[in-house]
């Protein structure tokens, strides 16, 4: 298709300026940070808040579960968000939903409050997706767009050690209530700051387009769609996701996302438990090993967001899940020797999170524009079921008996490694294609 002159794009339809481009990438590096802060913080303030109200191990498990259950309903709602009111509204929103739900905690009363509260954190949960789709049609062809993208992803360690710093400093002169309440603040001061970003040029001449066809101005829309590379300016739904063109893609990226999600429930969330009862090693070593393990996280995205610029996304996601499943089951099977065991965790973790930043990127370019929203976040909510599935796993197969090596390995490095064959069949993405301005509806091939 030839593509037409751009001055039948509207207005905010052309690709940014460089300088905006970076400021569209550190403030939702910030939303990522600030929301990751938030989403972490209910866990590191959870055996307080259970102290607070007399709850027992029990009770704060069922509690954490019923969170993450909320959680995933209300990250439905993010694809659709996209689709409808665009990248920058979604950013907002999510961003002001981690801000609200912080400030929300501090005023919890006991359990169906904290879960109904809690719940909302979904929307910070997903405001990566936001990221992806956005900075997706930001980024346009540069040619490292994936490595730019890494460093916005890398804000999940750096929120989660910020969260762990800022917890151990604030909480024993203001308690959780202020804890959480402080984590308010930095998040609505991001909404302000999106609040001044312009919208994706992608966005906007699907927006544009919506109102031409809506008129009955056909022979302009056309125009429009041919200079913005743009094939499809409806509205996204279910069904074009599980149609026969997409079926296997969204199935399979959904299965990689639950079956990774149990990976890191067992191995990320868990870590210390894993540690202690299948290796032996102390408490106090374990915290250490994860705050190295963050540190090493960090790394982990900008290694492969710069490797999935050179051999492709999905490639980089496979090789680096199947290399996390076997660095796990080397840890779990070893000699119990500290050296070997952190060393072995802490490159399973590497390749165990770092892949995120090449599928994030990947998934905004796997789906059509007018898809872009609903397509990734119906892969991303599986997260949640998938943390909920790898905790009940490793704990029926502890109750019935099974050492915690088995369990971790059944639960953990399987379905690490099950994550990397459901990738398999997904998409390829010409990446060459994919990042274009003026074509964000990327030439997939479906062939393995």
């Amino acid at each position: 298709m030839s593509e037409k002159p751009r001055g039948v794009l509207p207005p905010g339809g052309a690709p940014l300026a460089p300088r905006m481009v970076r400021r569209v990438s550190l403030v939702c590096f910030l939303a990522w940070v600030f929301s990751v802060f938030d989403h972490t913080l209910f866990g590191t303030l959870l055996p307080q808040i259970a102290a607070d109200f007399g709850w027992s191990a029990t009770e704060s498990t069922a509690v954490a579960t019923w969170v993450t259950a909320g959680t995933f309903v209300v990250s439905l709602a993010v694809g659709p968000m996209l689709d409808r009111f665009g990248r920058k509204p979604a950013l907002m929103i999510t961003t002001a939903g981690a801000a609200l739900t912080s400030g929300l905690s501090s005023l919890a009363g006991g359990k169906l409050s904290i879960i109904l509260v809690r719940s909302f954190s979904g929307l910070g949960y997903s405001e990566e997706v936001v990221n992806s789709v956005y900075l997706n049609e930001v980024y346009g062809r540069n040619g490292k767009r994936g490595f730019m993208y890494s460093f916005v992803q890398s804000g999940w360690p750096v929120g989660a050690l910020l969260g762990a710093l800022l917890t151990a400093l604030l909480l024993p002169s203001i308690g959780w209530r202020g804890v959480f309440l402080f984590a308010t603040f930095p998040a609505l001061v991001i909404v302000l700051l999106a609040w001044r970003l312009p919208e994706s040029p992608v966005f906007v001449n699907l927006r544009h387009l919506r109102r031409l066809r809506a008129a009955g101005r056909d022979e302009e829309a056309a125009e429009v769609a041919a200079a913005a590379g743009i094939e499809d300016e409806r509205g996204g739904s279910l069904r074009e996701l599980f149609a026969p063109g997409l079926r296997r893609h969204t199935l399979s990226l959904s299965a990689a996302w639950l079956l990774n999600w149990m990976a890191i429930q067992v191995f990320s969330v868990l870590g210390t438990t894993v540690l202690v009862e299948a290796k032996g090693v102390s408490f106090d070593s374990a915290l250490v090993v994860l705050i190295l393990a963050n540190a090493a996280g960090f790394g982990g995205y900008l290694f492969h967001g710069y490797l999935g610029d050179r051999i492709g996304r999905r490639r980089t996601i496979i090789l680096g899940w199947s290399i996390g499943s076997a660095a796990m089951t080397a840890m779990l099977l070893g000699p119990a020797d500290a050296p070997f065991v952190i060393g072995m965790y802490a490159l399973g973790l590497f390749f165990l999170t770092g892949p995120y930043a090449a599928l994030l990127f990947y998934m905004g370019e796997s789906f059509p524009a007018h898809l872009r929203g609903i397509g990734p976040n119906t892969a991303h909510i599986m997260g949640p079921i998938g943390a909920i599935l790898g905790s009940a796993v490793l704990s029926l197969l502890v109750s019935a008996g099974v050492s915690m090596t088995v369990a971790a390995l059944c639960a953990g490095s399987l379905g690490l490694a099950g994550s990397a064959v459901a990738m398999l069949g997904t998409r390829r993405v010409d990446q060459s294609d994919a990042g274009s301005p003026a074509d964000h509806t990327p030439s997939v091939r479906t062939t393995v």
